[in-house]
C-alpha cells in the first residue's frame, strides 16, 4: 500500500534546516530510495507564493498567500510504500527521529485510496 506523510511546519519560526539536517536527510532518502520504501518526496515553498481556491455552495473564491490565520501548514510530503500503516508510522519515524531536539514538527499519515495504490475503497 502507498500512504501520504504530510509534513507540518510552523512556518512562522523561520527556522532552517542545519547542514547537519541537510546531510542526515540526503543519506536517509538515498537509502529509503535503494530500498523502494520512499515513492517520492518534495517541500514546499512558502504560503507567501501559494494560493487558496475554496468552493462554497457554487461560489469560487481565491485568497492568495500568505495563509496568516493558519498556525501549522504543510511544508512537504512523502509517499510511502508500505504494507501497513503501522510500518509508514515506523518509517516517518526515522524522519522525524533525524530532525533532533531543535525541530517541532509534526506528521499526518493517512493511506492513498484507489486499487492504482494498492487500496481498495471501502
Amino acid at each position: 500500500m502507498k500512504f501520504l506523510s504530510m509534513i507540518r511546519i510552523d512556518e512562522k519560526s523561520g527556522q532552517q534546516p542545519s547542514e547537519r539536517l541537510m546531510t542526515e536527510m540526503g543519506k536517509l532518502i538515498e537509502e529509503a530510495t535503494r530500498e523502494a520504501w520512499l515513492v517520492t518526496t518534495a517541500g514546499l515553498r512558502s504560503t507567501s507564493e501559494g494560493k487558496r481556491m475554496r468552493w462554497n455552495r457554487g461560489k469560487l473564491t481565491t485568497t492568495d498567500g500568505p495563509f496568516t490565520e493558519s498556525k501549522e501548514v504543510i511544508g512537504g510530503y512523502a509517499i510511502l510504500e508500505a504494507p501497513s500503516m503501522e510500518a509508514a508510522l515506523d518509517l516517518t519515524k526515522r524522519f522525524l527521529r533525524i530532525h533532533g531536539d531543535e525541530w517541532n514538527l509534526e506528521c499526518e499519515v493517512r493511506p492513498l485510496d484507489g486499487p492504482e495504490f494498492g487500496a481498495r475503497h471501502q
